[in-house]
């Protein structure tokens, strides 16, 4: 079932208009896939471009898969080590989401924090709510710092 799915959704994403975001399986391994996020437009992330890493468990689609960032983000739902604080990882995970709609949902993360579920990193919430301009430009410092594409020579 699970090799069925995984290619069910490699098919599927070659239909898909992914814009800017980037998903693949890996050449050696179909249950590790690597994408990309763009900082979405308007927010704190703008210009910046995130790696992550997507682990499918050998029950997948039965069991959510586990992506990390593998790019450093200034984020309260997203920890120093890449784990990601959002419902659909996590307890509200079904087998009808897609590898896609996860990568949209953790886009959409990236413009709509929830500091109400920031147990992963409670300062950065507690700086997004009570000093929202110190926080915004830590996010775009570590944006430019860590997410901008470098030019190459």
């Amino acid at each position: 079932m699970t090799l069925k799915r995984i290619n069910r959704e490699v098919a599927d994403l070659q239909k898909e208009d992914l814009g800017q975001m980037a998903l693949a399986p890996t050449e050696d391994n179909l249950h590790v896939w690597r994408g990309t996020i763009p900082g979405p437009e308007g927010s704190v992330y703008e210009g910046g471009v995130f790696n992550l890493e997507i682990c499918l468990p050998a029950d997948y689609p039965f069991s959510a898969p586990r992506v990390t960032f593998k790019t450093r983000i200034y984020h309260m739902n997203i920890s120093e080590t890449g784990s990601i604080c959002i419902d659909i990882l996590k307890t509200n995970w079904s087998p009808a989401l897609s590898l896609f709609k996860v990568m949209l949902s953790i886009s959409s993360l990236l413009t709509d924090p929830n500091p109400r579920t920031s147990v992963v990193l409670p300062n950065v919430a507690q700086q997004y709510t009570r000093n929202r301009r110190q926080h915004d430009t830590t996010a775009r410092e570590w944006t430019a710092l860590y997410a901008k594409p470098r030019a190459t020579p």
